[in-house]
């Protein structure tokens, strides 16, 4: 269920990206493809690199984050599953 909706997430992220780069005069192929593959980082990038720094710097503190609890909470789960 968690990959299907951050998948489903992603792309919703790509499609936005397309969107928006293509009016902004930027490389909407680009951005989408880093948009699919990396999520919401890649959107916070995007928002500081079309002057909208507040979200942005926000979207990547708070992606950033998200990531590093995901991994200690890998790392907490793999070790006590190797312990029982």
């Amino acid at each position: 269920m968690e990959f299907s909706l951050s998948f489903i997430i992603n792309i919703i992220i790509a499609i936005y990206l397309f969107v928006d780069a293509r009016k902004r005069g930027k490389n909407p192929w680009l951005w989408a493809i880093l948009g699919l593959i990396f999520g919401a980082i890649v959107l916070g990038i995007y928002f500081i690199q079309t002057g909208r720094k507040g979200i942005g710097w926000t979207i990547v503190i708070l992606s950033i984050l998200w990531f590093i609890l995901a991994v200690i909470l890998g790392v907490v789960g793999a070790l006590f599953g190797a312990v029982m």
